[in-house]
């Protein structure tokens, strides 16, 4: 038997055995995978945006569901505390143009290692390739390469993610055998739109749209968006995903850094003997990307009057959110109202959870990072409660 056993090794797993491994606590951490922080890894070849610099009420914004857990985690760990960790690791940090915080290595490997290697010095017993399958009181039944092998413990974390990227470890399997705990259902977040191409969009695949913004109800972003085969994808569009899913129409802006007057002043201008198409290049600065989509989704891209609406408000036509596996993170899981304000069930004490197991969504732009750490580290300290027989609050 060891003191905390903790299932999965993403971020918020990591940073439960971070903590508690300070207090001399017997620890195992396990993973299905063949390495620990396979997501983690993936999200550090885009750069690595570990965290958000900015005010912190407006961090918090981004956090739509805002249960008290949640607010409460990523109050006791902070954006600033983030950036505080990851040097403490000796990762050198710097902040971007948008407030986002980046490795200055733009790499995940770096942190990762440092991280493991420090968690091995302090006797943290790391297991891979164990496939959890079913709980028994406070015993933990794992599929391992030499057959079944059962682990007890004082306190169980379950860290194992969400349902998205599952050749990443995140393949929510564990909605079969832990049947005892409710769940929202699980859908797409942070994924790109689906859309049926015309034959105008064929030669622009792969090409980014820069300098647009795009808005689905309440909510805007100014982002580079992506187009692909099957749609649209890129940090332009992610944002949007709880919006859409709520049905709200999706709308291009393809000259955010216009005003009404300079439109307007543009579009009074004669086409004389230039093309069309050169008259959107010339007069309104629209490359052959930005035309392209202008074709593909105005009633009629010829008529200046549509043509006011349309560049400002392009309608975008799509068959909805892509496939929750291709989505970096999704919204569902398990639900808030059944936790206590430290992470544990209430009905099942000694028994936790973290990270994108939780009910909670965010768009990228460091939330994502952020969150799973503050609640394996919030959870782990309603563990060091637990076993010290302190009184929760």
């Amino acid at each position: 038997m060891c003191d905390v056993l903790i299932v999965g090794g993403g971020p918020a797993g990591l940073m439960a055995a971070d903590y508690l491994s300070k207090l001399n606590y017997r620890i195992t951490i396990v993973d299905q995978m063949p390495t620990m922080g396979r997501k983690f890894l993936m999200a550090g070849k885009s750069g690595l945006n570990l965290t958000k610099n900015e005010p912190f009420e407006k961090f918090l914004n981004n956090f739509p569901d805002r249960s008290p857990q949640l607010i409460s985690a990523l109050k006791n760990f902070t954006p600033n505390d983030v950036q505080t960790w990851a040097t403490s690791l000796g990762i050198n940090l710097f902040t971007g143009s948008t407030g986002r915080v980046f490795p200055t290595h733009m790499k995940a490997s770096p942190l990762l290692r440092t991280w493991l290697s420090q968690l091995d010095k302090r006797g943290v017993t790391r297991r891979h390739k164990m496939t959890a399958i079913s709980l028994n009181n406070m015993s933990l039944l794992f599929d391992t390469e030499k057959g079944q092998e059962q682990i007890s413990a004082k306190a169980i974390l379950f860290a194992m993610g969400g349902a998205s990227w599952r050749r990443l470890g995140s393949d929510a399997r564990w909605l079969n055998w832990l049947t005892n705990v409710e769940n929202e259902k699980f859908s797409a977040s942070n994924v790109g739109l689906k859309i049926n191409w015309s034959h105008y969009i064929d030669k622009y695949f792969g090409e980014p749209v820069k300098a647009v913004s795009l808005r689905s109800g309440r909510v805007q972003s100014q982002g580079e968006i992506v187009i692909t085969q099957s749609g649209i994808e890129g940090g332009g569009i992610y944002s949007l995903s709880q919006a859409i899913r709520k049905g709200e129409e999706v709308f291009l802006d393809l000259l955010p850094n216009w005003n009404e007057k300079q439109l307007i002043d543009a579009l009074q201008k004669p086409i004389r003997k230039a093309s069309w198409s050169n008259y959107l290049r010339k007069v309104l600065n629209l490359n052959n990307v930005k035309q392209a989509l202008l074709r593909e989704f105005s009633s009629d891209c010829f008529s200046k009057k549509q043509l006011s609406v349309d560049l400002k408000l392009l309608r975008i036509r799509h068959e909805g959110l892509d496939s929750i596996d291709k989505a970096i993170s999704t919204a569902g899981g398990v639900r808030f109202d059944q936790l206590d304000h430290n992470l544990m069930i209430s009905k099942r004490p000694g028994i936790f959870f973290a990270g994108e197991m939780l009910n909670w969504d965010a768009p990228t732009g460091g939330y994502l990072i952020t969150a799973a750490l503050a609640t394996g580290l919030w959870s782990a300290k309603g563990i060091e409660k637990l076993l010290s027989r302190s009184t929760f609050n």
